[in-house]
């Protein structure tokens, strides 16, 4: 299949330095993984990394355990630390806005079969990624190779495309057979992202938020609001931020003012059955002429 597409342009090879960036900071993550460790000095660590190596976040850390699947980040004051848990860690890295996303999970609590389950499922996705491939056929394989080990795909969370400053955007990539999905075409860019459970499959919304975005710009009257929307506006545009990034006095109350009037929203953690367990792993890639290029292994 032929293409006008240049991969060589710059806006893929700034995919590719977020993407060499984030492979080094996921590697120095997982080796700071041990009971004990903190939370939050883990995702500090990682995105102060990130900005040392010349990217930006593209999202918080998420530091997702056991039945927690996503969208899981430290708070300003969190002292939570690690057991003898599943870690699920997502790092997202942009570079002028070019994102590169990838997740690993590090099994401290004894099922790492679990964690194979989704490994072996994106490894057998990525073989089948090319132009023209439908989407609802990588589904197909990622579902199956979970239920090949036993384990549910999560059915309700998906991969995605990504573009300048979107860090969701078509195509959507299931984890599951789905009737009809979309072609991939040369040049597109995915992160595609396996999970398994042992739970039932599915994932629900928590009452813990502590990463939002903005859905508009608009006036407001309090100084502290006033001050999160500049600093969201200015630094973090579209793509998502922790409620611990804004450098001012008391952002919990700013953000919830800032939602109350519909400026922002948030995005609750994401958790299978209480008592599950779930494993992501999760490369990004560029669709090429023959197949695919990885750009975050």
């Amino acid at each position: 299949m032929s293409t006008d597409v240049d991969l060589g342009d710059d806006r893929y090879e700034r995919h590719r330095e977020a993407g060499e960036i984030l492979t080094q900071v996921r590697a120095e993550a997982v080796d700071r993984i041990e009971v004990g460790g903190s939370h939050r000095e883990l995702a500090e660590h990682v995105e102060s990394r990130i900005r040392e190596l010349g990217g930006e976040p593209a999202f918080p850390v998420n530091v997702c355990i056991d039945e927690e699947a996503a969208h899981a980040t430290p708070s300003v004051d969190d002292d939570a630390t690690f057991g003898e848990e599943m870690i699920n860690v997502d790092i997202g890295v942009h570079v002028d806005g070019w994102i590169a996303d990838s997740a690993v999970t590090i099994d401290l609590s004894g099922h790492d079969e679990l964690i194979e389950a989704s490994s072996a499922a994106l490894d057998a996705a990525i073989e089948t990624v090319g132009p023209g491939v439908d989407t609802g056929l990588i589904g197909d394989v990622i579902g199956r190779t979970i239920e090949g080990y036993g384990y549910n795909p999560v059915v309700n969370l998906t991969g995605h495309g990504l573009d300048q400053y979107e860090q969701h955007t078509a195509p959507t990539i299931p984890n599951r057979k789905v009737s009809q999905g979309v072609e991939l075409s040369v040049g597109d860019v995915i992160a595609i992202e396996p999970f398994a459970t042992d739970g039932r499959g599915k994932v629900s919304e928590g009452s813990d938020e502590e990463i939002f975005a903005l859905d508009r710009e608009g006036s407001v009257r309090d100084r502290s609001a006033r001050q999160a929307m500049s600093q969201i506006t200015e630094q973090f545009r579209t793509l998502p931020f922790a409620t611990r990034w804004l450098d001012i006095d008391r952002p919990a109350m700013a953000l919830r003012r800032l939602k109350r009037q519909d400026l922002i929203h948030g995005y609750p953690v994401l958790k299978e059955r209480p008592g599950a367990l779930v494993s992501q792993t999760e490369h990004t890639v560029i669709v090429t002429e023959d197949g695919c290029e990885v750009i975050t292994g």
